[in-house]
């Protein structure tokens, strides 16, 4: 198998006041096509900070990512945006939806951002797979977090991507919903191929992936 992920001494530093405040400090690991990474970690630890790296979101004050060996940061925000619509799909814990929008035209939109000629016939079909075909014409208010998080999901792999990012998926579940949304995630990656990182608190959650990697306080444990 080959490294699809690459994080290469990675450090982040803000400014808090006047001070700089070390979030991240020389992190470095791979992760390879197919695999599944939960990311843990107490709060504060960094977590949310190296999943946003890793995509691309944000920039390292030091180090550097490699997606399938190309390097994110010696490419500019466009190159950046281009090369994660290539390869990767996110799920967020607060859902991300436009409130605008039908679930439908929530999961089409990736797909119409990058000209896809049937972008309907697409997001009707993953929508279908996390059991939604019957919500397609609703607005996201009218629909309850799990069904909310299910169209997130289709929207994420709608696009077919090589690596799903995920950031606490089931934080605003209850834990019923949150195993069905772990299930139908699992799922995904099993019958596309989809590497899988995820950020959690969920023991359990993260047991379920090949491999764990833990921060305290910015290094990897």
């Amino acid at each position: 198998m080959t490294a699809i992920v690459q994080a290469v001494s990675l450090s982040k530093q803000v400014l808090s006041g006047e001070l700089p405040l070390t979030i991240l400090h020389e992190v470095s690991f791979t992760v390879l096509a197919g695999e599944s990474l939960a990311i843990l970690g107490a709060s504060g630890s960094g977590k949310s900070t190296l999943l946003g790296l890793l995509a691309g979101l944000d920039e390292p004050s030091s180090g550097t990512v490699r997606l399938r060996g190309e390097d994110l940061f010696v490419l500019n925000e466009d190159g950046r945006a281009r090369l994660r619509g290539a390869l990767s799909g996110f799920v967020f814990q607060s859902f991300q939806l436009l409130p605008a929008l039908s679930a439908l035209e929530n999961v089409m939109l990736p797909l119409e951002l990058q000209g896809v000629a049937d972008a309907r016939a697409r997001a009707t079909e993953s929508l279908s797979q996390v059991g939604l075909s019957s919500r397609a014409h609703h607005l996201p208010k009218h629909l309850s977090g799990g069904e909310q998080q299910r169209v997130a999901l289709a929207r994420a792999f709608v696009v077919r991507p090589k690596i799903l990012f995920a950031d606490e998926p089931t934080g605003n579940l209850d834990a019923a919903t949150g195993a069905q949304i772990v299930d139908l995630m699992f799922e995904l990656n099993r019958s596309q191929g989809t590497t899988l990182i995820l950020v959690t608190h969920d023991e359990s959650l993260a047991g379920r992936c090949a491999r764990q990697l833990r921060l305290f306080a910015g290094r990897v444990v």
